[in-house]
């Protein structure tokens, strides 16, 4: 049956200007890393599309790399946009990112050469069946490849036609400025930041905001549930279908400490009157410099629960002071690094964001 969207989809959504451009995102976007490969089925992934539009999200978020296999997201994003959102194509915002492994060989891994950020983009155009993305980042530092040369790129694709906006993910505050200085100097502005921000890992404050508000750039992050851990799943046990179950590196973050926080964090919310996920992405979004926060889903039931949060963004002083008390304690695993250089994120292979 062919998909028409609700008519009333802006009616309960909020939008954010990007920094000090005119690019509005919702406050709730839709990230594809996660359940959009072809490990999922694609009319699961239709229904939580088709959802997210009506409920007015209006900005999908991709990379080159997800899946699994690589690339898959944007195949199978791309076949769903054809059938059915391609009559609202002018009301959406599509991004997607280059930086790491993608294909093989010299040019294909790991980097931000301009070889690799301008064949990403041509492949994710193709697989996605569009003639532009509304947004294109840098998905990461590279150490090895001068800064120039990554932002020279981008700029090179904005005058090409092919991104309207650019921006960078997992950037420092020192280099999110120089990238910044290098792309004002091309003519091109850097619109937006994209790194992740949780109530388990607050890296990004005071700097990196501040750096972004300071050069008129909008912040979007990722990881607001910290993979799961902020909802209600690991209150009790490790469930057996969970990430934690599967995965080692997330599992050793389950530390009695990193427990006893969620637990914490958890009765705040139903003193709120929301569940752990819905507090945790209202958080994200109480200072207004922040332009949206980026959220997964498997289910239309995990999507409505997330969408939620809407219904009480705000927090009295009380509640924050509160939250800052239990998250501030010894932060244990979750503490990132500095990102200024790049090279954490070359050292560590499990890094994928």
């Amino acid at each position: 049956m062919p998909y028409t969207t609700q008519p009333d989809r802006y009616n309960t959504m909020q939008y954010r200007r990007s920094g000090r451009s005119g690019l509005k995102l919702p406050v709730i976007s839709l990230g594809l890393w996660q359940n959009f490969g072809d490990t999922g089925a694609l009319e699961t992934q239709r229904a939580l599309l088709r959802r997210a539009f009506d409920q007015g999200i209006s900005h999908f978020d991709l990379a080159n790399n997800y899946g699994p296999p690589f690339g898959a997201a944007e195949v199978n994003f791309g076949r769903i946009f054809s059938e059915d959102f391609k009559p609202y194509r002018d009301e959406l915002i599509i991004s997607t990112k280059a930086g790491w492994d993608m294909w093989p060989g010299p040019y294909g891994g790991m980097n931000g050469s301009k070889k690799h950020l301008v064949a990403s983009l041509d492949q994710s155009l193709k697989r996605m069946g569009l003639e532009y993305v509304d947004i294109y980042y840098s998905h990461r530092p590279d150490p090895f490849t001068p800064l120039e040369e990554t932002m020279s790129a981008l700029a090179q694709l904005v005058r090409q036609g092919k991104a309207l906006y650019v921006g960078i993910s997992n950037y420092g505050p020192e280099m999110t400025q120089r990238a910044h200085d290098m792309l004002r100097a091309e003519g091109v502005p850097l619109t937006i930041s994209q790194p992740n921000y949780s109530l388990l890992d607050r890296w990004i404050e005071p700097a990196l905001l501040a750096e972004n508000e300071k050069n008129g750039m909008g912040t979007i992050v990722f990881s607001p549930l910290q993979q799961g851990f902020l909802s209600d799943k690991y209150l009790k046990e490790i469930p057996q279908d969970s990430r934690a179950s599967r995965l080692d590196n997330v599992r050793a973050g389950l530390t009695p400490a990193v427990i006893e926080r969620i637990k914490a964090l958890n009765a705040v919310a139903q003193e709120r009157g929301q569940s752990l996920a819905q507090m945790a992405l209202s958080w994200t979004l109480r200072d207004e410099r922040m332009t949206s926060t980026l959220i997964g889903a498997r289910t239309v039931a995990q999507l409505d629960d997330s969408l939620g949060a809407l219904n009480k963004l705000s927090f009295v002083p009380a509640e924050l002071a509160v939250l800052d008390e239990i998250t501030r304690r010894d932060p244990g695993v979750f503490t990132a690094p500095a990102k200024t250089n790049g090279q954490d994120l070359i050292d560590d292979p499990d890094y994928r964001a």
